[in-house]
């Protein structure tokens, strides 16, 4: 195994997608057992992601369903990626996150993005407009303040006050710069977009200041990681993905994902295609051995300590078996004990 991998942690990310013929609490409970065979596969955290409104994830409150998973496992870490923090009050998120670790010591993360609604209705719903997203950094360092009880507000966030809850920042656009301000580690994507990936991970390293939370950069890469017996098993296992964002992004929402085989058999329309095509292209897949060659190379360009997969398929138990191969490929401990680092 190469040495570059065998330094590199490996997580995931679950977004609790809606299936065909299932409903959404069926996809949080397949979410709260997917942590659990992660977990004895030996990755090194386990996050869930925020989206309102939108039909095909379940997942909307993300830190309700981390305390599920972290109810349901005994020593990955647990977290999400992440809390939009423009939907929220900064104290809220807090004395949430303070409880969930004063619950589970030493095994929550708190992953924040800039985000706002997905739609006008859900953004109105919310109490929230499109320029909530461009004070981020303020509210980053309000929320962080609650933690340090330097809030000056004469308020007290408790249990959060005092707790150490590990922040990460998903950096999309300016989001590198304001990670690396507020000295905090990075989660970049996707890795379809080289180029872009790296150019916003030195702009990181860059601009990055240490801080009591973080004395050097972390960089934490995510993205689709489809691994199978042979090439084309692993495609299929991205191609419900691909559709489903192909189909939002020509019909405004994003459907359930559907089976790999109805997939390939649809007629789309030029647009369609485009968008679907676009989706598969720059996918790291394949069999164990192309995948582990091409996670070195992106590993040795970018520099990442850690790499956080994203991938959503329909076929639940080749989703597992990609997992136990990746896990297999890095070197992973299946079942090893508690790492309660970064």
């Amino acid at each position: 195994m190469n040495s570059v991998i065998a330094e590199t942690r490996f997580s995931v990310l679950d977004r609790s997608r809606t299936r065909e013929g299932h409903d959404g609490p069926e996809a949080l409970r397949d979410t709260v057992r997917l942590a659990r065979d992660v977990e004895a596969l030996g990755y090194h955290r386990f996050w869930v992601s925020e989206h309102h409104g939108v039909p095909g994830v379940a997942g909307s409150a993300p830190t309700v369903l981390a305390a599920a998973v972290a109810a349901a496992t005994r020593t990955i870490r647990v977290g999400t990626g992440g809390v939009m923090l423009p939907n929220h009050q900064s104290l809220v998120v807090a004395e949430q996150f303070g409880v969930l670790e004063s619950l589970f010591p030493g095994r929550i993360d708190m992953g924040l993005g800039r985000s706002v609604g997905f739609t006008d209705g859900v953004r109105k719903a919310l109490g929230r407009d499109k320029h909530d997203a461009e004070d981020f950094a303020a509210r980053l360092a309000d929320l962080l303040a609650w933690f340090r009880g330097t809030s000056g507000t004469g308020v007290r966030a408790r249990p959060a006050e005092g707790l150490t809850v590990p922040p990460y920042v998903l950096a999309m656009g300016e989001g590198a710069t304001i990670a690396a301000e507020a000295g905090l580690p990075m989660v970049i994507g996707d890795l379809r977009s080289r180029e872009k990936m790296l150019h916003g991970i030195d702009q990181y390293r860059a601009a990055f200041r240490p801080s009591p939370w973080l004395a050097e950069p972390y960089v934490v890469i995510s993205g689709n990681v489809a691994v199978a017996g042979t090439q084309e098993a692993a495609r299929r296992l991205l191609l419900p993905e691909a559709w489903s964002m192909a189909y939002s992004r020509t019909h405004g929402t994003f459907p359930p994902l559907a089976p790999a085989e109805r997939v390939a058999s649809l007629t789309m329309t030029e647009k369609e295609r485009g968008f679907y095509e676009a989706g598969l292209r720059g996918q790291l897949h394949g069999t164990e051995e192309r995948v582990a060659d091409e996670l070195e190379a992106v590993l040795k360009e970018s520099g990442a300590q850690e790499v956080l997969v994203t991938t959503s398929t329909y076929d639940r138990a080749g989703l597992l078996d990609s997992f136990r191969r990746l896990a297999r490929l890095a070197g992973l401990t299946p079942g090893g004990g508690p790492d309660r680092s970064w």
